[in-house]
């Protein structure tokens, strides 16, 4: 009988101390997140969605054209994607051209660490 006081008391005492979680819902905020509107078109580069791109680029898609600040390029630059630098490359994208930061291509594939990327376009470069 005295461990059965003992425990009501103590779950007596918990519930008294806690706090009521529906009040904690209530003033529960969230942070504020900005989300960005990145093109279908750079989203398949940054996954890596070789056929996608390259379907989109046989639809007419514009290869320079900038979304959120960087181009096609700078994205397939940014994630690594060999293949799709190529594609871009010989359907017109501009290996040289910057964005607002003043950053090309090749910067973002050095900034990333994307090494074959880095390797890539600096024999582009070259051509």
């Amino acid at each position: 009988m005295k461990k059965l006081s003992i425990l009501v008391a103590f779950m007596t005492i918990g519930l008294v101390m806690a706090s009521d979680p529906v009040k904690e819902l209530n003033t529960y905020t969230v942070e504020k997140t900005e989300i960005t509107n990145v093109s279908p078109f750079c989203i398949s580069i940054a996954k890596g969605d070789y056929e996608m791109v390259k379907k989109m680029v046989e639809l007419g898609t514009e290869v320079n054209e900038s979304s959120e600040g960087m181009t096609p390029l700078m994205y397939a630059a940014r994630y690594n994607r060999i293949e799709i630098i190529k594609l871009l490359v010989a359907n017109g994208a501009k290996i040289n051209k910057k964005n607002g930061k003043g950053f090309n291509a090749l910067k973002y594939a050095d900034m990333s660490g994307a090494k074959d990327a880095k390797a890539l376009l600096l024999e582009l470069k070259k051509k």
